[in-house]
Order: C-alpha cells, then structure tokens, then sequence
C-alpha cells in the first residue's frame, strides 16, 4: 500500500506509515469496498468521538479498560509500582548530582560564588523523590477506597453482588417512640364540623 502523505510503499500490516506517520489503518477502511447494503457508521469514526460528553467519553474508557482486564486494583498497583521507581530515581538523581558536583568542586577551577550554587545542585533530585512519595501514598490510601467504590460500582452494574458485598441499605424506620393521637384525621375534622361552636 502507498502511504497518501508521503507516497511510500509501506507493508499491509503497519498501522501508520514509517516515513511521515500517516494512519494507513484510516486510509485502509476508507479504500476498502463496503459490502452491498451495508451502510457507513459515523458513530465508529474519531468524529463521532470528539462530540462524546465528559461523561460518554469516561464510560467508553471504562468499558475498555475492563476488557483489557484493567481493574481498579491493577491501577491501584501500577500507582504503586510508579510510586516508587520514581522516588528511586529521585534518589538516584540526588546522590549521582551531589557525587558529580562534589567532583567539580574538588576540581578546584571555580570562583567561591559558584562553589555554593554547584554544591547545592543535587537538591533537584528532591522533585522526583516527592513526586514518587506522593503516587506512593495515593496508591497506597486513596486509591483503595477508590477500587473498592469502582469494584462495588462494577459488580452491581452486572448484577454480580451477594449479601456481604451489597451496598448498605436503609432500613425501616422505628415508629414504635413516636406519640400516638388520639383520633385519626378524619376523626378530628368530623368533630370539627359537628360542633360548629369550636
């Protein structure tokens, strides 16, 4: 097939052209024949997805991801995960850029004004250790309540809760403290209307 940006010749199996990034996947479902009575599907088009609500747009993206076999606890780990390989690479950043500095200051060729401004240098690695602390603890606390809500919501989208997993529900209200009358309404406006004196 020949890329339409940039006229290569590109294998049947790429999905984007290598030369000029072209999607050769679009051009395909273009070009091809539709079968007699079938008509074309705008809704199926990255069209139709940029007219999406917020909210259609969300729903579509959870419904992928549970085919995928993407849960809220294998999110809730992938923060995790990133959590801490990005602290590690914080302190990584920290001690190569206080051992790297260390080097050029011993290397004795800088005026004493920029001795203080290399020397605190490694304190950069600070970002991404902070950055990783908060995945961490977010991963950790705030996503878990997190997949337990969207695990809770999944289940009784499809029906599949029992008694333990149930929502709570309210129960019936305890009439038994409340002060009981002594005639009904239609007792007390049949008085009413028998004494006309009251």
């Amino acid at each position: 097939m020949f890329c339409p940006g940039c006229g290569l010749n590109q294998s049947n199996e790429l999905k984007f052209c290598k030369q000029c990034g072209a999607n050769l996947q679009a051009v395909r479902q273009a070009v091809m024949p539709r079968e007699g009575g079938e008509k074309f599907d705008w809704s199926k088009t990255w069209v139709a997805e940029m007219f999406l609500s917020e909210g259609e747009r969300k729903r579509r993206q959870e419904e992928i991801e549970q085919q995928r076999g993407i849960t809220p606890e294998v999110k809730r780990y992938n923060e995790i995960k990133a959590g801490v390989i990005t602290g590690m690479v914080g302190v990584a950043l920290m001690i190569f850029l206080f051992v790297f500095m260390q080097g050029i200051i011993r290397g004795g060729k800088l005026p004493p004004e920029a001795v203080e401004i290399v020397s605190r240098i490694w304190v950069v690695g600070v970002i991404p250790l902070l950055v990783g602390l908060g995945l961490l603890i977010n991963g950790l606390f705030v996503s878990k309540k997190q997949a337990e809500v969207l695990r809770q919501q999944l289940q009784f989208r499809s029906g599949a809760f029992d008694k333990a997993t149930e929502p709570p529900a309210l129960h019936a209200a305890d009439t038994s403290g409340l002060i009981p009358s002594n005639a009904s309404v239609t007792e007390e406006t049949t008085r009413h209307l028998n004494n006309p004196g009251q």
